[in-house]
């Protein structure tokens, strides 16, 4: 993470994206904190197209991606709305932009879990290559209780992390996993428990992971991270694919429109598969 001489960060506020660059150090934090970083239209378009600039940009070395607040991001902020104006297969369009470039960026990133990451929120930080999360953190896919398919590649990442049991159990439950579960079963790379007694934080993880990566080989960086994406997660393109596929018809359904009334109307919703 950026250290206390960097410059300001280039705030964009209709995206809710800060966007600070230093020491080689792109990090880019979801800024909806009265939202618990529930993610707009606009923010998933401002994410995508700066971690596309990342890959092309040769002064970043590493990207960073957190959420502002007690939370890493709650999903798609479909507070209030309804199904059929809220999605549509733009929004797949570009949530598949944001999977793809942090998968396919030569340069390691690194999701800085500070709290719950749900929905498309917990896609992309299961896309990343390094995951830290604070002991506080959870994570969760929360699709099947709106009538939803996972996505953001959802289903291809948590299968090739944790295998077919637990993303299933995932998926089609809906529970979510603490950070402490999620480390045990391999689904993050490290986990930040409460400060010891030499002061060790969550923060002090991030900043050392962040400190070592930006200084690592980049070329071989790059070649690790494609060798080791294609024998993991080398369907990723069909995944994504059949997700658009699958989310896209159900958009449409009643089930769906039930799910999103269900959702604003703070009740369980009742589904009959129409």
């Amino acid at each position: 993470m950026p250290d206390a001489t960097s410059p300001p960060a280039l705030a964009d506020p209709a995206a809710h994206v800060r966007v600070d660059e230093a020491d080689g150090v792109l990090t880019l934090t979801m800024d909806r904190p009265e939202v618990l970083n529930a993610m707009s239209a606009e923010m998933s378009l401002a994410l995508a197209e700066q971690l596309e600039r990342a890959h092309t940009d040769d002064a970043v070395r590493v990207v960073v991606l957190t959420g502002a607040g007690d939370a890493f991001g709650t999903g798609a902020d479909i507070g209030g709305l309804d199904a059929h104006e809220r999605f549509d297969v733009r929004a797949m369009d570009v949530t598949s932009r944001m999977v793809r470039a942090i998968v396919g960026c030569d340069k390691p990133v690194l999701a800085a879990v500070n709290g719950i990451a749900a929905g498309v929120s917990c896609s992309l930080a299961l896309a990343c290559d390094v995951i830290v999360a604070r002991e506080s953190a959870a994570f969760l896919l929360p699709f099947a209780r709106i009538g939803f398919m996972v996505d953001g590649g959802a289903s291809a990442t948590v299968a090739a992390a944790v295998g077919r049991a637990r993303a299933m159990r995932m998926g089609l439950l809906a529970e979510p996993l603490a950070a402490q579960e999620a480390y045990d079963a391999g689904l993050v790379t490290h986990l930040a428990a409460a400060p010891d007694a030499d002061g060790a934080s969550y923060d002090d993880l991030v900043a050392t992971l962040t400190r070592r990566l930006a200084a690592g080989a980049p070329l071989a960086q790059a070649a690790t991270k494609r060798a080791i994406n294609a024998a993991t997660l080398a369907h990723l393109d069909t995944a994504l694919d059949r997700e658009r596929t699958g989310q896209t018809f159900l958009m449409r359904t009643d089930d769906v429109a039930e799910g999103m009334r269900a959702f604003s109307e703070r009740r369980k919703a009742v589904f009959r598969g129409e």
